[in-house]
């Protein structure tokens, strides 16, 4: 499949150390780094997960509560400088 991929400096480097140490062209390189970063996607270690027990806030409304607690902390600065 032919196709045009915009890489980020980074991974523009690690395709051309592939080329310079195996003597790759740019498509072998691209290719062999796609396999080799499949591969190891399989040893991903998923995180442990808690019982973190009943919701005691209603997240549902988390941006609202939280626009006016910072509401609440502006309205006290302002009464401190009076």
């Amino acid at each position: 499949m032919r196709t045009t991929v915009t890489l980020d400096p980074d991974t523009a480097a690690i395709v051309k150390s592939l080329q310079q140490r195996r003597g790759l062209t740019f498509k072998e390189a691209i290719n062999e780094a796609i396999r080799s970063g499949a591969r190891s996607g399989d040893d991903v270690v998923e995180p442990p997960q808690f019982d973190m027990g009943p919701q005691r806030v209603d997240l549902d409304h988390a941006l609202r509560i939280l626009a006016e607690l910072e509401d609440a902390e502006t309205v006290r600065k302002i009464e401190m400088r009076k």
